[in-house]
Formats: structure tokens, C-alpha cells, sequence
């Protein structure tokens, strides 16, 4: 009794202190360029998108009904998300055996890791991935442990929420085949009635698999350009590093043990199953090329054995060792904090760390310094369409190169009494106009793209405007350039159409 009132005391402190250092990242940030686009999908629920399953959108168009810019108001489902991991952590902890000291060290290792906290904090798939993942490996424990039909009825049911978040939760699946090859769990899972389960699953993700297969599978599109532009040139090695960097380094000291330690515990009933699942899962991604924080979810279930194994194996030894361990992981984690979560403004964050430019720029986390950004370019904006006659202004429409420009200007736009943005990249292909083009178009672009880009869809380009962002993390971001556009030479259907392979470039 005493231990399952610890346990509940520890997860509420980690609830609270998280929320709390998340709400005030929130006011000292802005939103993080991809955010934009799955704002956006708020407006255009649906049951699908180009880039990923519809659950973001649905949680979008919720957020979207407060019609506000602030980020703490779109980052609600985030914040709920990453409270309802640290309790679910907690639980299969204590599932698996351990006791408050486990469930402390494992909710430590997760606040202190820049990784978790950056990807906690951003409106993204990431975060409500990692739930299902979590929600999942709490599921498939109970039905290891009790292999029945109500288990394996909620496992599915998480899996197929999870498959509607994100599409990596089949890497989730592919490592619980597993499960055939161990005596407890291969009967029912062989059982006549199985087949319900597999058609429960169908049933829940059926309009997803729909909206593909009408829309001719964009997400493979998606995949393959992801493949040639980014994961086909990662390595092993080089993903390993920063998955050790991004999690901090000292929590290596809890969860490369606790690989070991499923394997050799002698809970092997419980214990096997799970330490198999987990290996192939890492081994598939692996296979898969996939980038260091598509691992974030096995390191978390890795980190509570590798808590049970510090509370049972090494606090047996020696107790006293909970107290410089902990401290240890605070101070760092302390060191680290503000690279994943924006707890400090921007100009104290560069002092403190006593951060210089090179090469003209600072390279920081976006969050720091977008605020400020999105508000040099929506005034320069303003300014370039102030400047357009009025007959100009009243047809006027703003092209937004990339998914995350457009997405910045329809959500801020209003303020400054701009027209609306449309652009070609990602989701935003289906949602692009149609008809007839506005004489005048004003666009721009970071560096991805350049003059030549919008000439080739305009007889007249002028550009008017550059945009400095002295704190960008690579050389393309330096600088938003502003072009008036005159003379389309095709019309919006026209536009749709040579874009129609090009939606993720």
C-alpha cells in the first residue's frame, strides 16, 4: 500500500513539473516550421493527409475552435499527450515488477533527456506516436501476462489508433509477431477467434487505408523522397551518436543495461517475450534507416528495465547510490534542458551558453527565435502588399514555397490583414485553389528555392524584400526573400498538375 502511494506521489510530481516547464517553453517560444503545417490540417479535417494519418488533424481542427495564435493553445494535445506518458510509464513499471524507486529513476531518465523534452513539447506526430507506442507495450504486457481475448481486444484497438497517429507503429507490429513463437501467447493468438481481432484492426484504420488508395498512396511518394533526400544517407554509427547525445548521455547508463538485463532476468515468462519484441522492433528500424528519434519510444521501454534492473540489482548492493546517481542526472539534465525545451528567452539562453555566430548565424533550436522571425516577415509582407495598387491588392493571393511559410501566413496573416497563402509542398497540394490565377502573386521562399524557381510559372519576378534571421540552424534558413509576381503563365489547375510529382520537394 505504502509503495502504490509512493508511486502515484512520484508520477504526479513528474506530471506537474513537466507541465510546468513545458507551459513556460511556451511562452518563451515560438512554433517549431512544421507545427505550421499540422495547424493547418485543423481546417481541412479529413482521413488523411499527404505526410502522415489523420488523428493531428482531428486534434487540430479542436484546437483550431479557440481561434488563437498563441502556442500554448496549440500545443493542449501535446501537453495532455506527455502526461498521460509519464503515468503510462509509470504503470508498466509497476507491471513489470517495479517499485517506486524504478518508477523515480525511469520518469528521471525521460526529463532530463533534451530528446523527449523537445519532442514532447512540439505539436507533431511525434509525440502522440510515442503515446500509442507506450499505450501499446502497456497493453501487450497485461496480455502477456494474462493472454485472453479482453487483452489482446485492447492491444488491437491501441495499434490501430496508433497506425491512425503515425505509420511507424508497424514496426510496433512487426516486432510482436514475435509473440507465435512462445508457448503462453501462440495459442491465442492462433486461436479460431484471432481473425476478429486482425478484422478490428481493418475496420478502425479502413478510412485512412481509403483516403490513400484515392488519393494513389501519396505516403509512398512521401517515403521515397524522404529515402533520397535524407535516411538513405544516414548510418548506423552516425544515428547511434545522436541518439546517445539527444537522450544525454548519462541515461546510456540506465538503458544499455536494462537491454541485458530482459534477457537474463528470471522473470523469463513475462520478461523473454517482451525483451524479443523490443530487439526486433529496434532491429527493423534499424533495416529501415530510420532517423535517431523514430527510436525514441523502444529507448523509453528499454529505460524502465533498465529502472527496474538500477532498483533491484544495483540499490540491493549499495542503497545510497540512488542519491549521487539522481544528482548526477539532474545537473545534466539541468545542462541540457533549455537545448530541448525553450525555459529560457533568447537572448539569456545565447548568454548562458555563450553562444557566437559563425558564419553569420547562431544555429539554434527553432522555437528560440521564430517569434521574432515571423514577425519581421509578416511586416515585411505587409509592406510589399501595401505597396501593390489597390486593384492589384483586391485579387492578390501569396505563394508560400514551402508548407511551413504558407502555414505561417494563414495563421498569422489575419492580424495583419493579408490575403491568404497557398503552395504546392505537402499537404498544402490539396488544398491549393483553383481557376484562374490573380494577375499579381506575392511569394517567397528560404534559400530551397531561388528567382528562377517562380519564373518559369511568371512572365515578371521582382524580388523586393530579403528577410535576415541571424539565428538559424542552417545556411538556407539566413534568409526569407519576398518576389512581386505579374503575369501567370498558367492557371491554378495548370499549376496542380506539374506539381502533382513534386509535392515533396
Amino acid at each position: 500500500m505504502k509503495n502504490i502511494k509512493n508511486t502515484t506521489l512520484i508520477i504526479m510530481l513528474f506530471s506537474v513539473v513537466n507541465l510546468v516547464l513545458h507551459i513556460i517553453a511556451d511562452y518563451n517560444s515560438g512554433f517549431q516550421g512544421d507545427e505550421f503545417l499540422h495547424i493547418t490540417t485543423g481546417n481541412y479535417p479529413a482521413f488523411g493527409y499527404m505526410e502522415f494519418p489523420p488523428v493531428i488533424g482531428w486534434m487540430a481542427w479542436i484546437q483550431n475552435q479557440f481561434g488563437s495564435t498563441a502556442v500554448f493553445v496549440h500545443h493542449i494535445f501535446a501537453h495532455i499527450a506527455t502526461i498521460l506518458i509519464l503515468i503510462l510509464i509509470g504503470l508498466i513499471t509497476v507491471e513489470l515488477g517495479g517499485k517506486s524507486k524504478a518508477v523515480f529513476i525511469a520518469l528521471l531518465c525521460i526529463m532530463v533527456s533534451p530528446g523527449f523534452d523537445r519532442s514532447h513539447q512540439l505539436f507533431q506526430p511525434v509525440v502522440f506516436s510515442e503515446l500509442f507506442w507506450v499505450l501499446s507495450f502497456y497493453q501487450l504486457v497485461r496480455f502477456i501476462k494474462e493472454p485472453n481475448n479482453k487483452n489482446l481486444f485492447y492491444l488491437t484497438v491501441a495499434l490501430a489508433f496508433g497506425f491512425l497517429t503515425k505509420y511507424d507503429i508497424v514496426f510496433f507490429i512487426a516486432g510482436i509477431c514475435s509473440l507465435f513463437f512462445f508457448k503462453n501467447t501462440k495459442k491465442i493468438l492462433l486461436s479460431r477467434q484471432s481473425w476478429r481481432f486482425a478484422l478490428i484492426f481493418f475496420v478502425i484504420v479502413a478510412p485512412n487505408l481509403w483516403w490513400q488508395y484515392i488519393h494513389r498512396f501519396p505516403m509512398f511518394q512521401m517515403f521515397s523522397r524522404l529515402y533520397e533526400t535524407q535516411l538513405d544517407k544516414l548510418s548506423i554509427g552516425a544515428v547511434l551518436g545522436q541518439l546517445i547525445i539527444d537522450l544525454n548521455p548519462v541515461t546510456l547508463l540506465i538503458w544499455l543495461p536494462g537491454w541485458f538485463y530482459m534477457f537474463n532476468n528470471k522473470s523469463k515468462v513475462l520478461y523473454r517475450p517482451l525483451a524479443v519484441y523490443i530487439t526486433l522492433s529496434i532491429l527493423f528500424l534499424a533495416l529501415a534507416k530510420g532517423k535517431h528519434y523514430y527510436f525514441f519510444s523502444e529507448v523509453i521501454f528499454l529505460i524502465i528495465f533498465g529502472s527496474i534492473w538500477f532498483e533491484q540489482t544495483v540499490l540491493a548492493w549499495r542503497k545510497w547510490l540512488l542519491y549521487p546517481v539522481s544528482a548526477l542526472f539532474i545537473l545534466t539534465g539541468l545542462f541540457l534542458l533549455p537545448w530541448g525545451l525553450m525555459v529560457l528567452p533568447l537572448n539569456s539562453f545565447i548568454n548562458v551558453y555563450k553562444l557566437k555566430k559563425e558564419e553569420n548565424r547562431y544555429g539554434i533550436p527553432d522555437e528560440y527565435y521564430t517569434k521574432s522571425k515571423w514577425v519581421k516577415t509578416m511586416s515585411a509582407i505587409k509592406s510589399v502588399y501595401d505597396s501593390l495598387p489597390v486593384k492589384e491588392r483586391h485579387s492578390c493571393l501569396i505563394w508560400g514555397k514551402h508548407y511551413g511559410q504558407a502555414g505561417a501566413v494563414n495563421l498569422f496573416g489575419s492580424a495583419y490583414s493579408l490575403p491568404k497563402a497557398f503552395s504546392y509542398h505537402g499537404s498544402f497540394y490539396s488544398w491549393a485553389p483553383g481557376g484562374q490565377m490573380p494577375e499579381t502573386v506575392i511569394a517567397f521562399t528560404n534559400g530551397e528555392a531561388t528567382i528562377d524557381f517562380f519564373e518559369c510559372y511568371f512572365n515578371s519576378v521582382v524580388a523586393v524584400k530579403k528577410v535576415y534571421n541571424p539565428y538559424a540552424s542552417f545556411d538556407k534558413d539566413l534568409f526569407q526573400t519576398i518576389y512581386i509576381c505579374k503575369k501567370p503563365k498558367q492557371s491554378f489547375d495548370k499549376l496542380k498538375v506539374l506539381f502533382e510529382k513534386r509535392i515533396f520537394e
